[in-house]
């Protein structure tokens, strides 16, 4: 399905600097929670199912990117503000994207 460039431009992309993860004991899917500084946004909070490959130590100071404008989804006790996005490899574990080089962070994506 095909979408149109003004569809496009609603979803709002943005760099982030992780600064806390957490296990997510309540998720039905092995999960972190995590608080993510999107610079001038603030600090918004995720859930992320990306335990496979990321320990809570290599999270923090990453920078990642995130869709920013959903609306909060509760999951569980906890409301996920942003979604972290990432690639399945080949075992449909999360492969999480970043910038191939330090930007500010709320830096849009074009």
């Amino acid at each position: 399905m095909s979408i149109s460039w003004d569809d496009f431009e609603k979803i709002d992309i943005r760099t982030g600097t992780i600064l806390s993860a957490m296990p997510f004991e309540r998720a039905i899917k092995p999960a972190y929670q995590l608080e993510i500084d999107f610079g001038t946004l603030g600090i918004k909070r995720s859930s992320a199912q990306i335990t496979h490959h990321y320990t809570i130590d290599a999270l923090v100071g990453r920078q990642v990117i995130a869709v920013v404008n959903f609306p909060p989804k509760q999951i569980a006790n906890f409301f996920s503000e942003c979604l972290v996005l990432g690639i399945y490899d080949t075992n449909r574990q999360v492969v999480l994207l970043k910038p191939d080089m330090k930007v500010e962070n709320g830096a849009q994506i074009g």
